[in-house]
């Protein structure tokens, strides 16, 4: 007995040894499936409320002829409020989360809230199906002609941002879409469909837009500068000047949201808007000064105090731009969509038509789980990775967006959120390089030395990254001609294949 329990003690602990090594091993393949699984959740979720996007289509439109059409379109327009919201969504956020104003996680939160806000409160509840007149409806001889074109331009549009939003590149859903609708119009019914002076104005804007925005924020940013930070006394001057920059933001967004986010409710000229923004602007100053005071008592005179004064206006600005761009841009994404229902419930097409409120809500929901799913990766690009931001710098890209939008509305040019506000961005950055250089300058002038920098030393000392610049621009170049050219394929497929 004694002998055969010697001889069975070694066995069972090899036998417990080995089952320890099984064990572990299916550990690691637990752990390994979950990592391996884990960029598939993004899309996984992605693909649900698509799903659940064309059920719902599928029950409201069941008694309608072509109801799977309407589906498809569902499901293509929950794919493309997914992108706005992975793309577009991240220019209003970005400069606050690089500036450490707010965590991504607290971005993601305000901006989905905001975004969707926007969209369902304010959204436009009338939408030109041709993307501001791009092409003449009224060329297409068929509803189903029709269809298919607004088919292919909401299809390329989703595919192009999806794209571009992969590379890392801050594109405008609202050019995309305008490609989309042209190049689908082409294949449809040739060049003359095209209305080519709107197609120039908006060629036009792509110029307009980012440079416009840079100045603004580089004026703004230049003001900072040189009426707080180089100051002797840094509280004293902002104490004078924040108040007076937190009603100027005031004043602009009463206006820009007069202006772009309330259509739905009641409709506000320009001069109107103005006169809002101005009396707001007005009580703002008012009630800002004493509290900026209040905070600003005991604080360091040093740059580091500034930049607290600036987190809350910045925090501010980012939501208000949100809501904004819900109400004004995500109306433009889902137009196509808009279109195929109205054109399949009615029988005909109409060059403006309502927008149902199921098609709102899935633009407001898909902008806030694409947002949510695949927003980090532009955001972390607009806020740090094209040039340093802090508060000051990011207020002056948020102030210079609401404006820029404004002074085009007034100017009668149609702009891109998207275009102002990396604009904005670069325009910062490049300030910075600008004022560096000249400071160099300066102090070697004072020293007595050479006045020239050597060009090791300027390409050393570069502030925005060459790289992210060309990308950006090469994308926004490509936009509406790479959006055309997916869309008029894709039409002509779509009329081939189910015709």
């Amino acid at each position: 007995m004694t002998g055969e329990s010697a001889v069975a003690e070694p066995s069972d602990s090899n036998q417990w040894k080995t089952l320890d090594k099984d064990l572990n091993r299916i550990s690691q393949i637990e752990y390994a499936t979950s990592y391996v699984a884990r960029p598939l959740i993004g899309p996984g979720i992605a693909l649900a409320f698509m799903v659940i996007a064309g059920l719902a289509a599928a029950v409201l439109f069941g008694t309608y002829p072509n109801n799977m059409i309407v589906v498809a379109a569902a499901v293509f327009g929950a794919y493309m409020a997914l992108n706005i919201g992975a793309n577009d969504v991240a220019n209003n956020m970005g400069p606050a989360v690089g500036a450490n104003a707010l965590t991504m996680s607290g971005a993601i939160i305000i901006a989905a809230i905001c975004e969707s806000a926007g969209a369902l409160l304010a959204g436009g509840d009338v939408v030109s199906t041709i993307s501001k007149g791009i092409i003449d409806p009224s060329g297409m001889e068929e509803i189903r002609v029709f269809t298919w074109a607004m088919m292919a331009a909401l299809i390329s549009a989703a595919l192009w941002v999806n794209l571009a939003t992969k590379v890392g590149a801050p594109v405008s859903t609202t050019h995309s879409v305008v490609g989309g609708v042209m190049g689908a119009g082409i294949a449809a019914a040739g060049f003359t469909a095209v209305n080519w002076p709107t197609m120039g104005a908006i060629a036009a804007s792509w110029v307009i837009s980012p440079v416009l925005g840079g100045v603004i924020a580089a004026a703004f940013l230049a003001l900072i500068k040189n009426r707080i930070i180089y100051q002797d006394d840094k509280i004293a001057a902002a104490r004078k000047w924040v108040p007076i920059l937190v009603a100027i933001m005031a004043g602009t967004f009463a206006a820009y949201l007069a202006l772009k986010g309330l259509k739905r409710i009641v409709k506000i000229d320009l001069e109107t808007a103005l006169l809002i923004g101005l009396a707001l602007g007005v009580v703002t100053y008012f009630t800002t000064r004493p509290m900026i005071r209040r905070q600003s008592e005991g604080m360091e005179n040093r740059n580091k105090s500034l930049k607290a004064l600036f987190g809350l206006p910045l925090v501010l600005s980012a939501a208000l731009l949100s809501f904004a761009h819900g109400a004004n841009d995500v109306a433009n994404a889902v137009g196509p969509l808009a279109a195929i229902v109205h054109a399949n419930e009615f029988g005909a097409f109409a060059g403006k038509v309502a927008i149902p409120m199921w098609v709102m809500v899935i633009g407001a929901f898909g902008i806030s789980f694409g947002l949510f799913l695949f927003g980090p990766k532009l955001i972390r690009m607009v806020g740090s990775q094209i040039t340093k931001l802090n508060p000051m710098r990011a207020y002056c890209v948020a102030l210079s967006a609401a404006i820029t939008v404004i002074v085009a509305s007034w100017l009668g040019l149609p702009v891109s959120s998207t275009h102002i506000a990396v604009g904005g961005v670069f325009g910062v950055g490049f300030f910075r390089e600008w004022h560096m250089e000249r400071r160099l300058r300066n102090n070697s002038a004072n020293q007595g030395k050479p006045k020239s920098i050597p060009a090791e030393e300027r390409r050393r000392r570069k502030l925005v990254r060459r790289s992210h610049f060309m990308t950006i621009v090469a994308a926004w170049i490509v936009t509406v001609p790479a959006a055309a050219a997916m869309s008029a394929v894709i039409f002509l497929l779509l009329n081939t294949l189910i015709s």
